[in-house]
């Protein structure tokens, strides 16, 4: 990954920081877009942007791709409501599509132009072990269902121009997020660790050593992938 331009969504918490750090530990230049950069020190170029308003993104990605010859995306914003079905709020199920869709195709279609006039790049999706189906998650199932699907189509569209495109799909991950929900110890916690072959939660970490994987030069014949970081927890003969 040494001197390669990676963009990553997200960039700033959880597991988008993870796959910053372990890329900028790698040599790579890393760009960043988080909605929050206040007081961060990053490692690499971070950029301001709410995600949630296009036009804003569009101006963003505009200076980014003036400014930097991206190599690789890594789609890693996204968001999640607990909703049981007959409770599914509308507007919630547009911004879960908004966010893990929308800004994933606006973030690809900058940059994919450059990508195949110098047949190579890569891109990653992180999608989620939700999409074999998960209580209580109708919004956010269907849009990481949709971005999987944009994953498979994309690595057919762009394998003749040398682009690879896969999804990374994470289970439980230590994050901030992850603990508002299930803090240690609590019956919540138990209920998805028995869930879990390996019997922890996963950390940051792991997602990010497959993401960079992914990225380098070794992943070349890997493309229209998902692949599972869960500890085992969507095998089934259990």
């Amino acid at each position: 990954m040494k001197n390669k331009c990676v963009l990553v969504t997200g960039a700033t918490k959880g597991i988008g920081w993870a796959i910053s750090q372990r890329l900028a530990d790698l040599g790579a230049h890393v760009v960043g877009l988080a909605r929050h950069t206040d007081n961060i020190d990053f490692p690499g170029y971070l950029y301001a942007c709410d995600l949630s308003n296009a036009g804003e993104t569009e101006e963003v990605l505009r200076v980014i791709r003036e400014k930097y010859p991206v190599d690789a995306l890594v789609h890693n914003v996204g968001m999640s409501a607990p909703e049981s079905l007959g409770q599914v709020d509308l507007a919630a199920l547009y911004q879960s599509f908004d966010l893990n869709v929308r800004v994933a195709v606006q973030v690809t279609q900058a940059f994919v132009a450059s990508m195949k006039a110098r047949k190579e790049g890569r891109i990653i999706n992180i999608c989620s072990r939700a999409t074999h189906g998960a209580v209580n998650c109708t919004s956010y199932t269907a849009a990481k269902s949709a971005l999987l699907g944009c994953t498979r189509t994309w690595a057919l569209e762009l394998a003749p121009y040398g682009i690879t495109v896969n999804a990374v799909s994470p289970g439980p991950i230590e994050t901030e997020a992850f603990r508002t929900e299930h803090a240690i110890g609590s019956e919540s916690e138990q209920q998805i660790l028995a869930g879990i072959p390996l019997g922890r939660v996963g950390q940051p970490a792991d997602v990010a050593a497959l993401v960079t994987f992914l990225l380098s030069d070794e992943a070349a014949y890997i493309t229209g992938q998902d692949i599972g970081v869960d500890g085992g927890g969507t095998l089934g003969g259990r």
